[in-house]
Parts: structure tokens; sequence; C-alpha cells
């Protein structure tokens, strides 16, 4: 096995497994389908492992490539960190930073946060990763991540900012064609916006309102951002963020006191971060900006 594989392989090498063909990596890396195949051909023969078989759909990844994709994904972060660290040395707050933050947060809240922050440091740039997924921090997937979770991992510096309250609400103008839910029971008798398929969270949020599930929802979405629109738009109820929905006044909540859940927020950087300018600088400004947000 060759102990000196150029870095482009094993990016060829994830540009096929997460496109599934060759010419679909060559658009996504900016390269000739002939120089993707090249860098397979060669990261096979580098290993003396097959990686991909051809088929009629595309390349299907064999054994070895699932069981190594996981380590270039962690090559492809560390890469990235490099680059990341390297454009921030020097006086002042520049460079890039990377954000993991949910969909709602990251389209609905942060906006207004990162604009201050880049206003008063003109010379930084921020990367916005919109997931529900936790990016792995220990093998710098993000800089810093909002979570939902309190952080498990001593080598993670956390703020905790406070809870969002999450509650139901329907826009004003459905209320007016259905009426009110005056209990629990009567939401079977609403167009309610939902889940897709149930994540741990969900399942964990369920203990407190056993109510909420899949079946009961005449529109499903994984996306939270999608069930936000849904709500905004008039299809039914769902679950929104207490202080997202103040902001409309044609939003209107409803059962508040028979349908509540929290989520206890952090704001989360790797220690080995906390004295770079612009990873403290954009750690302070989104604890400031998000326990605004909160309270």
């Amino acid at each position: 096995m060759d102990n000196n594989i150029a870095w482009e392989l094993y990016r060829s090498f994830l540009g096929v497994l997460q496109e599934g063909s060759l010419s679909g990596a060559a658009r996504s890396l900016g390269i000739t389908q002939p120089t993707v195949g090249r860098h397979i051909a060669m990261l096979e023969k580098s290993l003396g492992l097959a990686l991909f078989t051809r088929s009629q759909t595309g390349l299907i990844p064999t054994e070895a490539a699932l069981a190594t994709r996981g380590y270039a994904e962690l090559m492809k972060s560390a890469a990235a960190a490099f680059q990341r660290a390297a454009e921030s040395q020097g006086e002042g707050v520049k460079g890039t930073i990377r954000v993991s933050a949910s969909e709602v947060i990251g389209v609905e809240v942060l906006p207004a946060i990162i604009a201050d922050l880049q206003q008063r440091h003109p010379q930084l740039k921020v990367e916005l990763v919109l997931t529900n997924r936790l990016q792995d921090l220990l093998h710098r997937e993000a800089d810093i991540a909002i979570r939902m979770t309190a952080p498990q991992q001593a080598s993670l510096i956390a703020r905790h900012v406070g809870a969002v309250a999450l509650g139901l609400y329907a826009h004003q103008s459905y209320l007016e064609q259905r009426g009110f839910p005056q209990t629990l029971h009567d939401l079977a008798e609403h167009l309610l916006i939902g889940f897709d398929e149930e994540t741990p969270f969900i399942r964990a949020a369920r203990v407190h309102h056993p109510e909420w599930k899949r079946q009961t929802f005449s529109l499903r979405t994984d996306s939270d951002i999608g069930q936000l629109a849904l709500i905004r738009s008039g299809c039914g109820i769902g679950v929104c963020q207490a202080a997202l929905a103040q902001r409309d006044p044609l939003l209107i909540r409803v059962l508040p006191q028979l349908f509540e859940y929290k989520l206890e927020t952090w704001v989360v950087m790797h220690e080995d971060l906390r004295h770079s300018p612009r990873c403290k600088e954009t750690f302070d400004a989104l604890v400031k900006g998000l326990a605004s947000y909160v309270s």
C-alpha cells in the first residue's frame, strides 16, 4: 500500500460517493470526468482495493469504500479547518468561520446576528451550515455549533443561552375558517402540520406530548423551514418557536396551557479555538444575539 497518497485522490473518491457517478463528481468538483476516473484508478491501485463497481445506474461503492468513507470525510473536514485557521493568521478578526445551526435558527435568527458581526469585522467570512444533525466539533466539521442538546465532551466550551419555547400556532386566516380547538382532543378535527420521519429528538419530545404523532398529520415534512412556511400560509396548525411567532401578529397560538415544549439552547466550540480572534468574536456575538432572542 502506498503511504503517500495525494489528497486530491481522496477528494475525488468522496465526490463519486456523494454523486454516484464520475460525471456527477466532476461537476461538483469542477474538474473533468477523465480526471476523476484517473484519480479513482490511482487510489484503488495505491490501496490495493476495488472501491466501486459499475452498474447501469452508476457506480456502486464496495464494502471497502463504505468502510473507509468516514476516514476520508474526516480528512476533508481537517483540510477545511486547516485552511480556515491559515486564513485567519495575523492581526485583527479575519478569515473564515464555520457555524452550524438548525434550519429555523439559521434562516430566521442568525442572519441579523451575522450582519452585525460582519459590519464590525468586514474581513470575516461566514460559512453557515443548516442541519439538524449534530456537527462533530472535535473533528472540525464546524468551528461553532448552536445546539439544542447539552454537549457531553469535556473538550468543548459551551455557553447556555436559555430555552426556546415551542407552541402550537396557526395563521389567523386558518382559524377564521376552521375555528379554535378548545382541547387536545379537538385537534383531531383540524389540519395538522408535522414531521414525516421520526427522529430521536421527536421521540423525546413525544414523551411530553404523545398526541403529536405522524398518523394525525395532514401535511408532513421533515424540513423545519417547510413546516414554518406551511403554518404561515394558513395550511393548518403546527409547532413554531414562540419568539418567531411573536414577530408576526397574524400567527396565533392555540392551546397555550395544554401544549408547550422548551428547547434548552447552547453555543458550543472546541476549547482549542478559544484564543482564535475570529472564533471568540463570533462565539460572543452568537451568545449575545441568541440570549436576546430567547428572552
